[in-house]
């Protein structure tokens, strides 16, 4: 309350459980381990607000302000972009590594309510890329994508980098490819057709089968002879008697 914002419901609550959230994973290639994944929510201490104060420590030096871009207008398809100007109050959520910032957006300025925030991510070059609506379905795409190495460019419109494209196709190849599924549903199914995997096999296994009972046919009718004899030695016997 001191920055005079009140937080969302979900992230309260969060924040009730735990204070913040950081965890990471590793991966070994040729006996050399190599750390990959991050998932970092900021501390209470750390929900630092993106001031307008200089970006350097020069005098006259420009600030967040002065960089606002306001040919960036929302369109039909993304909201409203944030302002670093007093029309927005933005808090930081996650430093990703030095890639950009996650920043939880008031987009109506102080005072600020629960039911004006966004989830965002600033991207090195201070462009805003819209990410979620509310905190908890941007903590299901932060476990979903695993904390993979720039994870949230996948939601800009250059993309990732080719480094991390690898990692992706690695460890998280369909959500890299999340375009795709809405485009074509079935693009990463694999269709099998029987009929054309098992067409040879068909040809040369009916007429296999045909040619063998037609043989084990002739072995049966030389062995009943032997069997009519036995009955006719036996039928023999009152004779002799």
């Amino acid at each position: 309350m001191k920055n005079n914002c009140v937080l969302p419901e979900d992230l309260k609550n969060f924040y009730l459980m735990t204070n913040g959230f950081h965890m990471t994973w590793n991966v070994k290639l040729d006996e050399h381990t190599i750390p990959l994944g991050s998932m970092a929510i900021n501390s209470i201490s750390k929900l630092t607000q993106l001031n307008q104060s200089s970006l350097y420590s020069l005098p006259n030096a420009p600030t967040l302000a002065d960089l606002e871009d306001d040919t960036q207008e929302a369109s039909e398809n993304q909201p409203e972009k944030p302002h670093f100007d007093s029309r927005s109050v933005i808090f930081e959520l996650d430093p990703c590594n030095g890639n950009g910032k996650v920043c939880l957006v008031y987009k109506r300025g102080k005072p600020a309510l629960a039911q004006d925030t966004e989830i965002w991510f600033l991207d090195r070059a201070l462009y805003w890329h819209f990410l979620t609506d509310t905190f908890t379905a941007y903590y299901r795409l932060l476990i979903t994508h695993l904390g993979l190495p720039q994870w949230q460019y996948a939601f800009t419109s250059y993309g990732i980098s080719p480094q991390a494209k690898q990692w992706f196709n690695m460890y998280k190849p369909i959500t890299y490819n999340t375009n795709l599924l809405t485009e074509e549903t079935d693009s990463f199914v694999n269709k099998l057709d029987p009929s054309k995997v098992f067409k040879s096999k068909n040809k040369t296994l009916i007429p296999k089968k045909k040619g063998s009972v037609q043989p084990a046919g002739g072995q049966k009718g030389p062995a009943g002879p032997p069997s009519t004899s036995k009955s006719s030695s036996g039928s023999g016997n009152p004779v002799r008697k």
